[in-house]
């Protein structure tokens, strides 16, 4: 097995599908930094989530926190908070746990990780399945997710570096496999995972963005090698519509992105990955798309049968498919035609083209 370094350093990074497709429907079924000391007992929500002005997280409040830990990691200079969620009761890996996946998960703008945490049942799917998830939390409730500095966000890279950081610290203190992490979110949480996927490919054996795409224009995030990336996106999305906002309006507290289109993003990952032509079929509850990434990019040996795949659901808003949760006024309907938690880990454990 390669060290997290190796695997880090194999493609260097400057920030979704197959040509046989699933049978199975839409349908619901610096120096290296130190830790913090971590607060005790079980978390709960930490900073508030009510939305700033032009939320598209879905922010509308502290969410109620199922068992887990809050810790804390000191990257650049800045204590920076994350929910984990363990797959089991035990504190802390024995010398006899093997390797363990491990799941990063970016809360939308405007919101926190315990809002993300309740609205997914993101720890619940990934406790069944053994992973080990961590509910960063975002500086001012949000994620640079792209290039551009701002006067909010002086430094554009420093949470791809607190990303990077957050799992060379899991991987050492956790347990968490190397060779098996992921990241995922929603909304600007989204595009956040979507750029880890593209900067730092070599790190991730996959990522998932639920109503997030790439940013384009003078904060353009580009692709950079073959990477699994899963694209969950609503058809019928008001805030973030499904051909992109390329002329987004003016914001008081933070810019809001331009992006390219959901279709125009996971072809972007394609095209990365050395895919070839997709392959598009209509689904019950949506409209499925598939690349399947060669082997002639560079790296592209490592994904023989990794895929891109790009979900549009139908009658979705920009909201989290499958949630029992809520969404804001204004953000759309929530479909019940696809879980997208279970979809997407299911994805993690199997990015091929399917049966």
């Amino acid at each position: 097995m390669r060290s997290f370094g190796e695997r880090s350093r194999r493609w260097p990074g400057v920030l979704a599908l197959a040509l046989v497709l699933p049978l199975a429907g839409c349908a619901t079924d610096s120096d290296r930094p130190d830790a913090a000391p971590p607060s005790s007992g079980s978390s709960t929500s930490g900073a508030t989530g009510g939305g700033t002005s032009g939320s598209t997280g879905g922010g509308t409040g502290t969410a109620t926190a199922a068992p887990g830990t809050r810790e804390q990691l000191r990257v650049d200079g800045d204590v920076r908070q994350y929910l984990l969620h363990r797959p089991s009761s035990t504190p802390a890996p024995s010398a006899a746990d093997g390797p363990r996946p491990l799941v990063v998960a970016f809360h939308g703008r405007g919101a926190d990780a315990a809002e993300l945490r309740a609205k997914t049942r993101l720890e619940k799917a990934a406790t069944a399945r053994g992973m080990l998830v961590a509910f960063p939390e975002g500086l001012g409730h949000g994620w640079g997710a792209g290039t551009r500095a701002t006067r909010q966000r002086p430094d554009p890279e420093l949470d791809v570096r607190f990303t990077e950081a957050l799992v060379e610290h899991l991987v050492r203190t956790e347990r968490a496999d190397p060779e098996r992490v992921y990241v995922a979110g929603f909304s600007n949480g989204g595009s956040m995972a979507l750029r880890v996927a593209a900067e730092r490919p070599g790190l991730l054996a996959g990522a998932a963005s639920v109503s997030g795409q790439l940013p384009t224009g003078d904060a353009a995030v580009e692709p950079t090698g073959p990477v699994p990336v899963m694209v969950v996106y609503g058809a019928d999305d008001p805030v973030r519509p499904l051909a992109g906002l390329p002329s987004p309006p003016p914001d008081p507290e933070e810019p809001i992105l331009a992006t390219r289109s959901a279709r125009d993003t996971a072809a972007a990952f394609a095209a990365a990955g050395g895919a070839g032509e997709p392959v598009t079929r209509e689904e019950e509850g949506c409209d499925r798309t598939v690349w399947r990434l060669g082997t002639g990019a560079p790296g592209g040996d490592r994904r023989p049968d990794g895929t891109v795949r790009l979900l549009v659901v139908e009658d979705a808003g920009h909201t989290w498919p499958g949630s029992t949760v809520p969404p804001p006024e204004g953000f759309g309907p929530v479909s019940k035609a696809l879980d997208a938690t279970d979809t997407i880990l299911d994805f993690f454990a199997d990015p091929g083209p399917g049966r």
